[in-house]
C-alpha cells in the first residue's frame, strides 16, 4: 500500500497493479462529477440500466480491460459512500483512488493529475486514459484498441466518423462553413495520452486560462497529434433521458454488459 499523503485526501484503495507491459502502464481517469442537469432529475450515474447503475457498466469495462492497470474515479464527495458501495458490489479491484471533482470537467481531471503527483505515482504510470463515467456502452475491446494505438502513436482517441453533414455556424445560427465529411469525426472516450504529454498540455491550459471541450483539444493546442480510433456509433454518452432508453435497447440486444 502506498504511503498516505498529509493533505487529507482519502487513502489509496488498492496499490497500483503491474501492467502486462510495465513500460506501458496505463491508468484510467473516469470523470464522474457532473451535475446531470439535463437528465431532469437524479444523478444519471446511479440510474439503473439493464440491472446495473450506469457507472457500474463503465467501471466494469475498465476492470475487464487487459491494458488498464488502475482506475482513478473523480466524483462529488457526497457521492463517495455510494461509489464505494458500488465498487464493492461489482468487484472493481482496479480502483485506486476517489478524487474530489472540480467546478468543470477540465478542473476535475486536473485534480486527478494533482493526485497522481501527490501520491508520487508518475514513476509507475506511462499513459493515462481519460474517460467519461457516463458511457456505459464502452467495451473492454474499445478501451484496449485505443490504448494500443496510443502506445504506437503517443496519443489516441475513441471516436466515430461523422455520417451526417456537419455545419459550422456563427453565433446567430447562420451557416458559415461545411467541413469535408470524409475528414469529420465525432469524439468519444477514452482518450489516451502519454502521461508526461498530458500533464504538459493540462497545466499549460490552466496557466493560460484555456478551456477545452475535450482532452484531445489540450494536446492539439500544444502541437501533439492525436490518432483517432473508430469505435462505432454506439459508444454513446448518457446526457438526456432518451439516451438511457437507447442504451437500454442496445445493451439488451447484446445480452447485457
Amino acid at each position: 500500500m502506498e504511503k498516505e499523503p498529509t493533505s487529507g485526501r482519502p487513502p489509496l484503495l488498492h496499490p497500483l497493479r503491474r501492467a502486462l507491459h510495465s513500460s506501458h502502464t496505463t491508468v484510467a481517469v473516469l470523470a464522474a462529477a457532473g451535475s446531470s442537469r439535463r437528465m431532469q432529475g437524479g444523478n444519471k450515474l446511479f440510474l439503473p440500466l439493464c440491472g446495473k447503475p450506469v457507472l457500474a457498466h463503465t467501471l466494469l469495462a475498465f476492470e475487464k480491460s487487459r491494458l488498464i492497470s488502475g482506475i482513478l474515479l473523480v466524483g462529488k464527495e457526497e457521492d463517495f459512500p455510494a461509489i464505494r458501495e458500488l465498487l464493492s458490489t461489482y468487484g472493481i479491484e482496479k480502483s485506486l483512488l476517489l478524487v474530489p471533482g472540480g467546478k468543470t470537467r477540465q478542473e476535475s481531471v486536473r485534480n486527478a493529475l494533482d493526485a497522481i503527483g501527490e501520491y508520487r505515482l508518475e514513476s509507475k504510470i506511462s499513459y493515462v486514459a481519460i474517460a467519461d463515467g457516463d458511457r456505459p456502452l464502452t467495451t473492454p475491446d474499445m478501451i484496449d484498441r485505443v490504448v494500443q494505438t496510443a502506445f504506437t502513436f503517443g496519443a489516441a482517441s475513441a471516436g466515430c466518423p461523422a455520417t451526417d453533414t456537419v455545419k459550422l455556424t456563427d453565433a446567430s445560427g447562420y451557416i458559415e462553413q461545411t467541413p469535408d465529411r470524409s475528414n469529420t469525426w465525432l469524439a468519444q472516450t477514452p482518450q489516451v495520452f502519454r502521461l508526461a504529454a498530458y500533464q504538459a498540455a493540462a497545466y499549460t491550459a490552466e496557466a493560460e486560462g484555456y478551456a477545452a471541450t475535450d482532452d484531445n483539444a489540450l494536446l492539439e493546442r500544444i502541437g501533439i497529434p492525436v490518432r483517432m480510433v473508430d469505435c462505432g456509433p454506439h459508444n454513446l454518452k448518457i446526457t438526456r433521458p432518451g439516451d438511457l432508453e437507447i442504451a437500454q435497447t442496445l445493451l439488451a440486444l447484446k445480452g447485457g454488459h
